[in-house]
Parts: C-alpha cells; sequence; structure tokens
C-alpha cells in the first residue's frame, strides 16, 4: 500500500506544511471546460464557489484559463493571462490566506499571475511547452507542479503509445527533477498527468502502479475528477461521475497520493479522512 507523506510548500515566503493528503480546488477561468466553467460567473458566484470549496476543505485554489481537454482549440498567452488574472486577483484579495495556484505552461502567464496573487504554478507540460517557464518559476522562488503529458493537447491521444507506460513517465519525471532543480527551483510535485497522451486502459495500469513514483520523494498529485475513464468507462456523462470519482481519488490515496486535483471538494475531503483513519488502523 503507497503511503503518503509530511510535506511543506514554500509559496513567496509562506511557509505550508501539510501531515497529510490535501485538494486543490479546480476554478475554471475556460468557456469550453469539459465541466462546469467559471469565466462568465459573477464575481459574488464566484466567490461563493470559492468560499464553499475552502470551507469544505481545499487547502489550494488552482485557477487556469487555457483548455487542455483532448483536441482543444489553444489560445495565446495574452488571451489567458485576459482570463486568469482578473480571477486570481479576485480570489486573492477575497481569501489572501488561501494559496493560489496557477495552471498554465506559458511563462509571461505565470510571472503575471504571481503578481496578481498567485503562489504555485500549475503546468501540463512540465516545462517543455515554453523554454523560459522553469528560469522564469526559480525566479518567481514559487513551487511547479510536473505534469507527464506525451504530445499536446492537440495531439496527445493520438501519440498514447509505450513500450512501459510507468517506465517511461518514471524516467520523464527524474530527468524533469533534475532539470528544474538545477534551474532553481525548490519544491516540485509530481502529477503523473490521467488523460494526457494516455488511453483509458493506460491510465488505470497508471493507477494500479502509482505507488511507483513514491521513489522520487516528492508528493504525487492525482488529476482523476471526473475524466473519461470514468464516465466513458461508466457510460455516463461528466455531471454524472462524480461517484466514480470518490473512487479513483481513494484508490490514488492508498496508493501514495498527496494531493487531489477535484471539482467537488467536500467528497474528496470525505475520502481523505476515511483513507487516513484506515492506514491509521492498518499500520
Amino acid at each position: 500500500m503507497g503511503t503518503s507523506f509530511t510535506f511543506s510548500l514554500n509559496c513567496k515566503g509562506k511557509l505550508l506544511e501539510f501531515t497529510q493528503p490535501i485538494i486543490m480546488g479546480i476554478i475554471n477561468a475556460t468557456p469550453d471546460s469539459f465541466f462546469e466553467g467559471h469565466l462568465n460567473m459573477e464575481q459574488d458566484a464566484l466567490l461563493l464557489k470559492a468560499s464553499a470549496m475552502i470551507k469544505d476543505g481545499a487547502s489550494i485554489l488552482d485557477v487556469g484559463g487555457q483548455s487542455t481537454r483532448p483536441g482543444s482549440i489553444a489560445i495565446s498567452a495574452a488571451a489567458e493571462a485576459g482570463r486568469v488574472l482578473p480571477v486570481i486577483s479576485l480570489l486573492h484579495r477575497n481569501f489572501p490566506d488561501t494559496p493560489i495556484s496557477v495552471d498554465t505552461f506559458h511563462s509571461q502567464v505565470a510571472r503575471e499571475a504571481v503578481f496578481a496573487g498567485a503562489s504555485m504554478v500549475n503546468d501540463v507540460s512540465g516545462g517543455l511547452l515554453d523554454p523560459a517557464m522553469l528560469s522564469v518559476v526559480a525566479g518567481l522562488k514559487v513551487p511547479y507542479i510536473i505534469m507527464h503529458m506525451k504530445g499536446t493537447p492537440q495531439t496527445m491521444q493520438q501519440v498514447a503509445v509505450y513500450k512501459d507506460l510507468c517506465t517511461e513517465i518514471l524516467d520523464f519525471f527524474i530527468e524533469r527533477i533534475n532539470t528544474c532543480t538545477e534551474a532553481g527551483i525548490h519544491d516540485i510535485i509530481i502529477d503523473p498527468g490521467f488523460g494526457f497522451g494516455k488511453t483509458i486502459p493506460q491510465n488505470f495500469l497508471l493507477l494500479h502502479n502509482l505507488n511507483a513514483f513514491n521513489s522520487l520523494n516528492k508528493p504525487i498529485m492525482a488529476g482523476l475528477s471526473r475524466k473519461s475513464s470514468i464516465y466513458k468507462t461508466l457510460g455516463i456523462s461528466p455531471d454524472d461521475a462524480l461517484n466514480g470519482s470518490t473512487v479513483l481519488h481513494t484508490i490514488a490515496l492508498l496508493n501514495g497520493a498527496s494531493l487531489l486535483r477535484v471539482h467537488d471538494v467536500a467528497p474528496a475531503m470525505e475520502a481523505i479522512k476515511l483513507v487516513e483513519a484506515y492506514k491509521k488502523e492498518a499500520s
């Protein structure tokens, strides 16, 4: 059985220490998100949504303006900044004690987002889509989430071919962690990238072997919430995929996940509490 471990994050000089897995609540500033976009929300409604997430147990809010679902159309860094900066600024003003992550692969957006109030960068490309990203993050002195993605959001489902899935992803993280460390990034989280250049069977294989990444001694983030591996396997819609999400979150926690990136905070928090109680008695 995988085990989560105590970890700390230095968010712009504010040290956060965690003794059990935590939740990152998803705030989508995209008009074409596959589930519940927040771009057109009134400010009050957005604040209510964020407030509920925090009350339900979210430790971090993750704001993204670039849709990365399979086949999505990429937008420019300027357009992305126009989506996320107002949301980040609004959230930071109203919830200054809650760390905000910006979900971007553009270094320009990462820099402007941190100036607007973000204190973490979540990059689906692991620094491979923008050569300036690693030096920018190092200069900002914020935690960095490296995700594994084969190809780009536009091509990833056409290139989901591996000789050895878990070994290739492990090798990717070893190289990326070394490169990030050399660039001067100190707080690193890894995300194996469920659904990003992986077929549904590959996603389940990856989940089954998630504990293999514990050897890297970095917090592992699992992004499984309402993804197609759940709703296509069950023959339902993303709107009906909450129960399936909770099942896979539970498996991820048992296999060593330290962060869950979710749409539905309260059920994920219940999964963490129950799994932690189970581990305590099983140890």
